[in-house]
């Protein structure tokens, strides 16, 4: 089939150029059609019970996760120079479009009883900047007078004042997200340049802001890097300039149409897709190089160009097919998971490790078909020593060292599965993060002096309409409330049990000391103030926030720090039995929801589904290997040099506390795709020499070894420094990604090189079983193979095949 593929791509060389020219304009024009993602990646499918609670509380209640906090932490604040810099910014920010309220000391409202009729009218403490220090000293203690917003636009201890932005979530998951975040952040400069006070930020909004403008600007800074390294690396491999641009020519139109098939699918950029482009890069060079390699070599070795081309495209068309799709199934398993986030990124990967393997195996040769012949300079790289020496020495090991491979193998394997208990699960929102980054400082600020901005939601079905508002129910929401107090992780919690505490302590004429919920002695007095029309619009938004309209079903609000999925878990497994004993089941019905709960479930839902990928992409592997070389034995033990840098790896995790999370989880699948690229040529090569030529089978295996180990230790170079580039990141589980994919890979390099030739020496006989012999269906030659010429019948080319 390779064959007589060849000789048609070398026939319909301008056919196919038109075609590759006319699809890359194709998938170029669509590339402008991609977005990134504003939202918070969906990781639960649709029909999570855990989303669909958290989507049905949207509906009722609105969005959560809208708000974002800056906060000043300095008395200064409260010289009147500098608080009336504060309400200017207040009311600047207020007429931005996109921001639909602004909260704060500058803008909240006391509640003051009217008797004719009876009410409670909400009054605002400060309408304009203010005229002296004396009357913002007076405000100031009536703020503080409320206990209200204690804990909400100040902290408890007074030294920190909250101004709270609620944002249209219609601006926030789009690009306009950019526009709205520059002018907020262009008033917030000017409120400190006016005061020279340090502004903290933070909330969800912010940090997917942060994130996102991060994103964008990694995917240029990884493809230029990428670009970079595998260049630097082929101009020292060939010492040749025009094989390093061909090369990037090939692999850059496979990153055009892995771009352009993403923005047709509607897929926006995550901070997982955003790694597809440099990684087709990293994975398409050794296409190239192969390639390459067997060219100048063929072409040394008979000098004959146009059949070193079709021998290119025959021998190396085969092995690189068998490379690139093992290599898929590590990327395509993740469309296995039922996670749309991964699902994405595996059929985006897939598709564009399958469209570099198309442009290389016929782009390549075809440019190569236009080009003069490889001079001496050409193919000098063929001899280079330093390679051939560091293959003798595997050769001495694996032959006269097998014994202490095997204790080695042992102690690294003990080393590792020891190192593996010590692996931890976590799921910070801020996770990835460096530590010193001024988004996680700030994070850590808030939860400092707020306790947490991640929203946490408690809703409750009172069962019976109107039975939400009632006494029996809100004394219930106040040993919840009690309840929450006890962890220190939640903020101060709001619902309408906070409003009717409000209302008593405007009843008492403003009195701190009453605030509390009223009892039923206070009920026949305080009813009427409470029914009372006030001001109805704000009542009306204030009540829609809290409390649908059948007044069945409340909500309380509550933010937490960003403790990790484990913590979380624990909590909820702690607080679930004491609201049980709170609200009964047959009374009530209490759900928990929210970003917080939603990206716990989503979690731990990502780290159970990545396991089964790593899962699944052994068995198919396993199961082609079964197919290619007719022994089950021989896949059982080529399975182990691949397994042991996988637990390798995992144990590097646990030695240096790096957690199990979804960015680090990948690491497995998508190296143990690649990795075993290299056991397949070894055992392609292996049974080729027995099959062949005929010889021993330690002859075999030692051959198969120096044919072979050139080949591993240039892709596996290429493959270290490529990954190598996302150590560039700001991103804590990318950073790690890269390390470790680069860690995996280069562990994998030796187990190949060094244990699995010794477990086959050792074993010899029990693993090369009949069938493993004997032809298989699919002709597998490694890329370095030396056919010789006088071992093949080769007819001569005619004229007219010389394109």
């Amino acid at each position: 089939m390779w064959d007589k593929f060849s000789s048609f791509i070398l026939r319909l060389r301008y056919v196919i150029i038109i075609l590759l020219v006319m699809l890359t304009a194709f998938f170029g024009y669509h590339t402008r059609d991609v977005k990134m993602s504003y939202k918070l990646a969906q990781v639960l499918p649709d029909t999570d019970s855990t989303l669909i609670v958290f989507e049905q509380f949207q509906e009722k209640f609105g969005q959560e996760g809208s708000i974002m906090v800056i906060a000043v932490q300095d008395q200064e604040l409260y010289q009147l120079e500098n608080f009336n810099a504060w309400i200017r910014l207040s009311d600047r920010l207020s007429v931005i479009e996109g921001i639909n309220e602004v909260v704060s000391m500058s803008s909240i409202y006391d509640l003051v009883k009217k008797t004719e009729p009876k009410r409670l009218e909400p009054v605002r403490l400060i309408d304009s900047e203010l005229d002296s220090q004396v009357e913002l000293d007076t405000i100031l203690r009536r703020i503080y007078e409320l206990p209200f917003y204690r804990g909400f636009i100040y902290s408890a201890d007074t030294s920190t004042t909250l101004m709270a932005l609620t944002l249209d979530t219609e601006w926030l998951d789009t690009k306009d997200r950019s526009i709205l975040m520059d002018d907020l952040m262009a008033q917030i400069e000017q409120f400190k340049s006016e005061t020279q006070l340090r502004v903290r930020y933070s909330g969800l909004p912010y940090i997917r802001s942060n994130n996102t403008t991060k994103v964008s600007g990694e995917i240029k800074l990884f493809i230029l890097l990428a670009i970079a390294v595998t260049a630097t690396i082929l101009l020292l491999f060939f010492r040749s300039f025009k094989s390093m641009f061909f090369s990037m020519i090939v692999v850059m139109i496979g990153v055009v149409w892995s771009v352009g098939i993403q923005a047709m699918f509607g897929y926006t950029v995550t901070i997982l897709t955003s790694l597809i482009p440099p990684l087709i890069i990293v994975i398409g060079i050794p296409n190239c190089i192969f390639i390459l390699n067997k060219y100048h070599r063929e072409y040394k070795h008979h000098g004959n160009q146009i059949l070193a081309l079709r021998r290119v495209i025959h021998k190396i068309g085969n092995a690189i097919f068998l490379t690139n799709t093992t290599t898929s199934l590590g990327f395509g398993t993740f469309i296995f998971t039922d996670s749309r986030i991964l699902v994405e990124f595996g059929i985006v990967a897939t598709f564009g490790i399958a469209s570099v393997f198309i442009v290389s195996i016929t782009l390549l040769p075809i440019i190569l078909s236009f080009q003069k012949p490889p001079t001496k300079r050409h193919t000098k790289h063929l001899e280079r020593q330093w390679v051939h020496i560091v293959v003798n020495h595997l050769v001495t090991i694996v032959t006269n060292h097998r014994l202490a491979v095997f204790i080695v193998s042992a102690i690294i394997l003990g080393a590792s599965i020891f190192g593996i208990t010590k692996i931890k699960t976590t799921g910070n929102i801020a996770d990835d993060l460096p530590r010193e980054d001024p988004v996680y400082l700030d994070l850590k600020f808030f939860e400092g002096n707020f306790h947490g901005v991640l929203p946490f939601e408690i809703t409750i079905d009172a069962k019976k309409k109107g039975k939400a508002t009632s006494y029996s129910t809100l004394k219930r929401i106040e040993r919840l409330q009690n309840t929450l107090a006890e962890y220190p992780e939640f903020s101060k919690p709001l619902s309408i049990l906070e409003g009717v505490k409000f209302a008593r302590q405007a009843y008492y004429g403003g009195n701190p000391t009453k605030y509390g919920l009223y009892n039923p002695q206070e009920s026949s007095f305080l009813g009427p103030y409470l029914i009372g029309r006030g001001n109805d619009e704000q009542k009306t938004n204030l009540l829609q926030s809290y409390l649908d309209t059948s007044k069945q079903v409340t909500r309380v609000t509550a933010q937490i720090a960003d403790v990790g999925s484990k913590r979380m878990e624990a909590i909820l497994n702690d607080l679930e039995p004491k609201i049980d004993s709170i609200f009964p089941v047959e009374s009530y019905n209490v759900t928990y929801t929210g970003t917080s709960v939603v990206w716990l479930k989503g979690t731990d839902y990502l780290v159970k589904n990545l396991f089964l990928s790593l899962g699944i992409a052994i068995i198919l592997i396993a199961i082609i290997m079964a197919f290619l070389f007719s022994s089950l034995r021989m896949v059982f033990v080529s399975l182990i040099p691949n397994l042991i840098p996988l637990l390798f790896t995992a144990a590097i995790m646990g030695y240096f506390g790096i957690s199990i999370k979804p960015s680090t989880i990948l690491i497995f699948s998508i190296a143990f795709g690649i990795s075993v690229d290299d056991t397949i040529h070894y055992l392609a090569k292996y049974r080729q020499e027995l099959s062949v030529h005929s010889l021993n089978l330690k002859e075999a295996s030692i051959l198969a070894l120096k044919e072979t180990g050139v080949s591993m230790i240039y892709t596996s170079i290429v493959l270290f420094f490529g990954f190598g580039v996302f150590t560039a990141s700001e991103f804590g589980g990318t950073v790690a990604l890269g390390l470790l994919v680069s860690i995996t890979l280069l562990v994998a390099m030796a187990s190949n090189l060094i244990l699995l030739p010794s477990l086959i020496l050792s074993f010899d006989n029990w693993l090369t079983t009949k069938a493993f012999k004997e032809e298989s269906f699919v002709e597998l030659i490694d890329e370095e193979d030396d056919i010789e010429l006088d071992e093949l019948e080769v007819k001569p080319i005619k004229e007219t095949d010389n394109p």
